[in-house]
């Protein structure tokens, strides 16, 4: 069995993809207000700071910052995706036939891929690009030209505040 040895380096955002397991669906985007209460729930528990985030249909990129003295993401990953999957079980369904061996012996819902990506953040440079990439996605994926027109981003957040330069809007 795999292994999985991810760096522990407290206080550095890292950045994340996670994906459902069934690409090309619309679930994400269709019951984003569910995610968003799995991950406010999560937060509440266990906090780390959101410095970008984008949902898309079927997956979704976000940029954490976790306490001092706090490395453990995985966890709150798996609170948050086992808190949407309880919260559209009911509602929408599945089709649990599609689930692997594996899955189904480990008890998975078999609604999210098992593990995601991570990378953590080296400067502030690194930093705006993948803010800068949260942003665009929507726009490489062709729902939208711009990326304020994407309407579950954290780009609106940024927008409000003046957080970023707006410089770091256009794409390299």
């Amino acid at each position: 069995m795999s292994r999985y040895l991810r760096p522990r380096l407290p206080a550095v955002p890292v950045f994340f993809t996670v994906a459902l397991a069934q690409r090309g669906g619309q679930l994400l985007v269709d019951q984003v207000e569910v995610l968003r209460e799995a991950v406010r729930v999560t937060q509440a528990e266990r906090p780390f700071g959101i410095e970008a985030w984008v949902v898309l249909p079927d997956h979704l990129h976000c940029i954490w910052r976790l306490p001092e003295g706090d490395c453990d993401y995985s966890v709150r990953w798996g609170a948050i995706k086992a808190r949407f999957t309880r919260g559209v079980r009911d509602e929408v369904g599945w089709n649990p036939t599609l689930r692997s061996p594996s899955k189904v012996a480990k008890g998975d819902a078999g609604l999210w891929q098992r593990r995601f990506w991570d990378h953590h953040i080296r400067d502030e440079r690194d930093l705006a690009a993948h803010v800068r990439y949260c942003w665009w996605n929507p726009v490489k994926h062709g729902y939208v030209q711009r990326p304020e027109h994407w309407p579950h981003s954290s780009v609106h957040r940024d927008i409000a505040v003046g957080r970023h330069d707006p410089r770091a809007w256009d794409m390299p």
